[in-house]
């Protein structure tokens, strides 16, 4: 294999080669996490924040990045789950379990995508993201999942494809 070479590195991303291929990785964490939460009422839980590099909205479950800041450095990706999951939507988790671990963008990033279903909720704060994230909480019960997506993409808003795959990978229709 050839030797990797930096193109580009910031402080969130970088851009390197290896060979004849350009890939990006996060300089702190090669890990995200995505949560499927469901309430005890059987309403999914998601979030919809603008999103600057697809340049709109977008309907998501909550997520976020494993280790990214130095006070999370070596935090479990369970761990990570709950706190994102509280910090986006205020809720924590009492039954919290990965049900897919898989590379987000394999032709990419060398980021893997690791998905957790998430019940036995807890209401504990605001939610609406930290710093300068301006999250909206949904809450959609899952036999109305189908008609709310669908909705909010004839509105414009884009839908992320984990929302799919956590509930393919939950064992859960909707």
């Amino acid at each position: 294999m050839s030797e990797e070479i930096t193109l580009f590195e910031s402080k969130w991303l970088g851009l390197y080669r290896i060979g004849r291929w350009d890939f990006a990785r996060r300089p702190h964490s090669d890990q995200c996490v995505g949560i499927l939460a469901i309430t005890d009422s059987e309403e999914v839980v998601l979030i919809e924040q603008f999103r600057i590099p697809i340049g709109k909205r977008v309907v998501e479950i909550p997520a976020g990045l494993v280790g990214d800041e130095p006070e999370f450095e070596g935090e479990s990706l369970a761990s990570t789950a709950n706190r994102e999951l509280i910090e986006e939507t205020g809720y924590s988790a009492e039954n919290i379990r990965l049900v897919v671990s898989s590379p987000t963008s394999a032709g990419m990033t060398s980021e893997y995508s690791n998905l957790f279903y998430a019940t036995g909720l807890t209401r504990v704060g605001e939610g609406g993201g930290v710093g300068s994230e301006d999250i909206t909480i949904h809450h959609v019960p899952l036999k109305e999942l189908r008609t709310f997506l669908a909705d909010k993409e004839a509105d414009g808003i884009a839908l992320d494809y984990k929302i799919h795959a956590a509930l393919a990978a939950a064992g859960l229709s909707f």
